[in-house]
């Protein structure tokens, strides 16, 4: 069994590629990651340069596992700032670093990358190597660290086994709970939450005009125009509240074009037919994943409809499982997404630095605990 270095995924190939992406996240799927390349948003100058560490025996392809060599900790959403700035207080540098996820995405899925049918065995085999090889290519960089971010609680074991600290975070998610049509989902929560959703609803501006797009209606021959207009409400966001947008015009293009089978974009649209507001989420399988959204006008309650409740309203009607609608936001409790520990795992190597970051993301695991504890007591669904 060997391990190779690759720096695209079209290095691997689409038809292996295609063996190992997980049946849940579309982040990992071959069209995703070559977007994120060919547009540019990741890759020299970006802060964020691929390495896919690629198994195989024989001519077969085991698994992978995607890595990117990080110049910044930007666009990774598990925050290592302080870290980072008390390297530079001691006169050591913190970057590079290797981040095994995907780009701009706080999304759960796996990292550890293996071919359909392997058993318990053979995957640990193939885990190990993909991490021997992370190892010895954090050895080669002189990284100061490794993680892997937004791993599943199942995958963390593999990682803790070799000496990774185990870091808790918390997002709020929504889970179908068999619902029939969004009045189920509605009768479930409490009566102060029911109301306050359909009086959200109900003061939506009369003129607009909501829908779901996926599929040919998404892409097709509506594929420029619905990312150019995507691209709009993604920028109208970002100078708002970053300052400097990680994706561009190129990636919205590509994903609406090969991934419209896997996009939902939920569009707003004036009293005249003009596109003001909008979201693009990706869903494959069980899952669905809120990542864009953004408005050219300032309406009342737009960001509830379509961030939430038009996606929950799809989720019901695809028989989708979960549906993750991004980092942070407290305010999703009462809206029916309940707080739920997210995972990521870090090795670091410098001796000198590693007790001392452990014993920081144990204490933070005491407070995320203690959250944890206050949100669920304030539980929007009947007993």
């Amino acid at each position: 069994m060997r391990v190779r270095r690759l720096t695209s995924v079209e290095e691997v190939g689409e038809k292996a590629w295609r063996a190992l992406e997980p049946p849940d996240f579309p982040f990992f799927d071959y069209e995703f990651l070559r977007a994120l390349e060919r547009s540019g948003c990741v890759g020299p100058g970006t802060g964020w340069e691929p390495v896919y560490l690629v198994c195989r025996e024989g001519e077969s392809l085991q698994g992978a596992l995607p890595l990117y060599v990080k110049t910044d900790s930007y666009g990774e959403y598990i925050f290592d700032w302080d870290w980072a700035y008390a390297y530079h207080e001691r006169g050591l540098p913190y970057y590079p670093k290797l981040v095994a996820a995907v780009p701009f995405t706080p999304a759960t899925g796996p990292r550890l990358l293996t071919r359909p049918g392997a058993g318990a065995a053979e995957r640990s085999r193939i885990n190990a190597a993909l991490l021997d090889a992370a190892r010895e290519l954090a050895e080669e960089l002189r990284a100061s660290s490794t993680h892997a971010l937004f791993l599943p609680e199942a995958e963390t074991p593999a990682f803790a086994e070799r000496g990774f600290a185990v870091r808790h975070s918390m997002q709020f998610h929504w889970r179908n709970r068999g619902y029939d049509g969004f009045g189920d989902y509605l009768e479930a929560l409490q009566s102060k939450r029911r109301r306050q959703i359909l009086r959200e609803r109900r003061q939506l501006d009369e003129d607009l005009t909501i829908q779901r797009l996926t599929g040919e209606a998404a892409g097709g021959e509506r594929a420029a125009a619905n990312a150019a207009a995507m691209y709009d409400f993604y920028i109208s966001t970002s100078e708002r509240k970053w300052g400097s947008p990680y994706l561009n015009r190129a990636f919205f293009d590509e994903v609406f074009r090969t991934m419209a089978d896997r996009i939902l974009y939920v569009v707003a649209r004036d009293g005249e037919g003009w596109p003001v507001a909008g979201t693009l989420n990706f869903f494959k399988g069980d899952a669905l994943y809120g990542r864009y959204w953004g408005a050219l006008e300032e309406r009342r309650n737009l960001h509830f409809e379509l961030c939430y409740y038009q996606p929950i309203e799809f989720a019901i009607g695809r028989r989708i499982a979960l549906f993750e609608a991004g980092a942070q936001g407290e305010h999703k409790l009462a809206r029916g997404f309940l707080p739920t520990l997210t995972y990521s795992v870090h090795e670091i190597r410098y001796p000198a630095f590693r007790p001392a970051i452990e014993r920081y993301i144990e204490q933070e695991r005491e407070i995320i605990a203690e959250n944890l504890a206050f949100y669920r007591r304030h539980d929007p669904y009947k007993g």
